[in-house]
C-alpha cells in the first residue's frame, strides 16, 4: 500500500509540474464548415511550452474506432510534449455515424493546414510539423500523410508518428470481413468496395512519404500486428530503413504509457523530432 500511495503521489507531482511548465489554448475552430454529414465545426487544443519560442509541432489524432474518443482526453499527452518543449496540438474530429473516413481525414487534413498557418502564434515553428497518431487516429494521419488527394503536398509535414496504427490495409480486411453496422463501419468505410481501397494507406505508398516511427504492440489485435507487418515491407520499397519498433504491451496501454512523464518511449520521439525537423 505504501508503495502504491508513493507512486500515485510521484505522479500527481510531476502532472502538476507539467501543467506549469505549459499553457493551454482551448476549443479553437480550425474549419467553419465540416464536410462531413452533418453539420459540424471541429475545434482543437493547443498546448505550449511557457519558456520558449520556435518550438517543433506535434499534431496528436486520437483513436476510438472511428466512433468515440476526444481531444479533452489526451490532455496528458499534450502536457508531456509540451514539457519536453514541442508544442502540441490535439484536435477533434467528426466521428461516424456523422462521418465517413473520407471526411475525417479531410478534417485532419484542414487541422493539419490550419496548425501551418497559425501556430506560430502559439510558439510553434510551421516549418517542423510532425504527425502523430494512435489506432483509428494512426490509420487517418497515414492516409492523409500518403493520399495526394487530401494535402497538395506533404513538404509541411517532417515526420510521421505511428502508434499501434489500425486500418493500414482495410481494403483486403473489409474483402474478408464485409462493413456492417457494428462500430458503425457501414458508415465509416461505406458499402462501396471502391473505397476501401481509397482509405487505405499502404497503397499509396511512395518515395515522397515522410519519415515514419512506427511502434506496434506485441500484445495487441491481430489484424494491427498483420497490417503494419505488410505496411512496412511495403514501406521498405522506399524507405529501406523502414522497422517496427515493438513494445509488450496490449493495445490501450499503447497510448495511456504516455500518462507517466518519464516514460523512454518520449525520448525515442523527441530523439525523431530532433533528427528530422
Amino acid at each position: 500500500m505504501f508503495k502504491l500511495v508513493r507512486n500515485l503521489t510521484r505522479i500527481i507531482c510531476l502532472f502538476l509540474l507539467a501543467s506549469c511548465a505549459s499553457k493551454k489554448v482551448s476549443d479553437i475552430s480550425y474549419l467553419e464548415s465540416s464536410v462531413a454529414l452533418v453539420e459540424s465545426s471541429p475545434q482543437l487544443d493547443i498546448y505550449q511550452p511557457k519558456k520558449s519560442e520556435n518550438n517543433p509541432v506535434v499534431i496528436f489524432i486520437h483513436g476510438g474506432y472511428w466512433e468515440e474518443g476526444n481531444k479533452d482526453m489526451y490532455g496528458f499527452l499534450g502536457r508531456g510534449l509540451a514539457k519536453k518543449g514541442i508544442t502540441t496540438v490535439i484536435p477533434n474530429y467528426t466521428l461516424s455515424p456523422n462521418g465517413s473516413y473520407h471526411t475525417m481525414a479531410q478534417e485532419v487534413a484542414a487541422a493539419i493546414k490550419w496548425t501551418h498557418d497559425s501556430i506560430a502564434k502559439y510558439n510553434g515553428n510551421s516549418d517542423q510539423i510532425f504527425l502523430m497518431g494512435h489506432s483509428a487516429g494512426g490509420h487517418l494521419i497515414a492516409l492523409v500523410g500518403t493520399n495526394p488527394k487530401y494535402l497538395e503536398t506533404t513538404d509541411m509535414i517532417k515526420g510521421i508518428i505511428l502508434n499501434d496504427a489500425a486500418a493500414l490495409d482495410m481494403n483486403s480486411y473489409l474483402k474478408e470481413y464485409p462493413p456492417t453496422k457494428n462500430h458503425n463501419y457501414d458508415v465509416t468505410w461505406t458499402q462501396d468496395s471502391t473505397n476501401w481501397k481509397d482509405a487505405s494507406p499502404i497503397y499509396f505508398l511512395s518515395e515522397k512519404v515522410p519519415p515514419m516511427l512506427i511502434y506496434v504492440g506485441t500484445k495487441t489485435y491481430p489484424s494491427i500486428i498483420s497490417q503494419n507487418k505488410d505496411f512496412v515491407e511495403e514501406l521498405k520499397k522506399y524507405k529501406s530503413t523502414a522497422e517496427i519498433n515493438y513494445l509488450t504491451k496490449k493495445h490501450v496501454p499503447m497510448m495511456s504509457q504516455y500518462i507517466y512523464p518519464w516514460n523512454k518511449h518520449y525520448k525515442e520521439i523527441i530523439a525523431f523530432i530532433e533528427n528530422h525537423k
